[in-house]
């Protein structure tokens, strides 16, 4: 068995996880590639080192991602199209994506040995714009949301929307985001959208805080492309895929729709999406019930 450990190192405790990972896989006989940045943060020169998915090859059984939810989102550069499964280890916060708690890790090592986990698809947006300029045709795909947003300006732009070709609305407002089911309780979440099971083959339109109250979260199906265009007093504004944020010029056409391929999420067989709700969103905590 191989794994692949992809870490932004951001902290001590992400430090000290990456190191029992490591030895814990070494203690157990099971063959390790990290990210280069791993192996320059430990000055080795005999682990075997990625930094693209190029270099994983199919001989990679799972790839862990070592910090928060963040770190999950950006290993997705790293992953892309391989099929490798994934399994984030959450050293951060919140922790939807990645659930996996550090003193769970050999255990998490011995269910992958012994082929005790399955495997969640999880939905990616992908995104065409007309400027090149934007340099989104190196990585135009987005795991939880894809948003546009005002720049430099206080004042509400005007996010003109279409649904396959057909008008939609023009939403008067800070921004738009278009969600999948795993973006469902980030940002989407934040402007009063709704969270939708990962299973579900929908899509979330949720506009950030709308002028007009009628204006309200819109589930569509997948299998729709939804179209943007921003009008605004300035003469760019914000478009952001997860955590990566570009400039792009008012008026241009803005393309959004489910990708060729999706994320393999790994989740072992105790783990469930339900379970994580319950835990993150503390329901049937509250005594008053």
């Amino acid at each position: 068995m191989k794994i692949a450990v992809y870490s932004s190192l951001q902290d001590e405790a992400c430090q000290q996880t990456v190191r029992y990972l490591l030895e814990s896989a070494h203690s157990m006989g099971i063959a390790v590639t990290c990210h280069e940045a791993i192996c320059t943060w430990l000055k080795s020169q005999s682990l075997s080192s990625f930094s693209e998915h190029t270099d994983l090859g199919k001989d990679t059984d799972v790839f862990f991602s070592v910090g928060g939810d963040g770190t999950l989102l950006r290993s997705l550069e790293l992953i892309r199209d391989t099929e490798i499964p994934v399994i984030g280890v959450n050293t951060g916060r919140l922790g939807f994506l990645a659930t996996l708690q550090a003193d769970d890790i050999q255990i998490a090592l011995q269910a992958f040995v012994d082929r005790q986990y399955r495997i969640e698809k999880r939905t990616l947006l992908e995104v065409e714009i007309e400027d090149a300029s934007a340099n989104l045709t190196a990585f135009p795909l987005a795991l939880n949301e894809v948003g546009v947003s005002r720049k430099n300006t206080t004042s509400m732009i005007t996010v003109h929307t279409k649904i396959n070709g057909e008008p939609l609305n023009s939403y008067w407002a800070d921004g738009f985001i278009v969600s999948t089911p795993t973006g469902s309780t980030g940002y989407s979440l934040s402007n009063g959208g709704p969270i939708i099971d990962p299973n579900s083959k929908s899509l979330v339109l949720t506009p950030i805080a709308p002028h007009n109250l009628n204006a309200r979260p819109l589930v569509i199906s997948d299998d729709d492309v939804v179209e943007l265009r921003v009008s605004s007093r300035e003469d760019a504004h914000l478009l952001s895929l997860d955590s990566r944020v570009h400039t792009i010029a008012t008026g241009q056409e803005i393309r959004i729709q489910k990708a060729a391929f999706p994320l393999h999420l790994a989740r072992l067989n105790d783990d469930s999406y339900y379970k994580t709700l319950r835990n993150k969103l503390h329901w049937g905590k509250d005594r008053r019930n």
